[in-house]
């Protein structure tokens, strides 16, 4: 595929750079975020504050929920066509 006339080689190069100068500037903002905290008690409780919201997307319980249902379905409507659970072993899909 080319990207604006260069090939894939340096489209992956500069793909691979993109993300270590990211990486490398996350990293840098951590360690100085890291280094404000330290110096005076007040920053390290809003660092400690503000820690939390990388979890900021959690998987809701109600996808678990979701995914028992659908397996419960599933192992009905094998027992109602026959297919007991015995023949799960056979069936490689699962």
């Amino acid at each position: 595929m080319k990207m604006f006339g260069l090939t894939d080689f340096y489209s992956d190069l500069i793909t691979y750079f993109a993300i270590f100068i990211t990486s490398v500037l996350v990293i840098r903002g951590m360690f100085a975020l890291v280094k404000w905290g330290k110096k005076m008690p007040k920053g390290a409780f809003i660092l400690l504050a503000f820690i939390p919201l990388i979890t900021i997307f959690p998987i809701p319980p109600t996808v678990f929920k979701n995914v028992e249902k659908a397996k419960q379905e599933q192992r009905k409507r094998k027992e109602d066509n026959g297919d007991g659970p015995e023949n799960d072993d056979h069936n490689p899909s699962l």
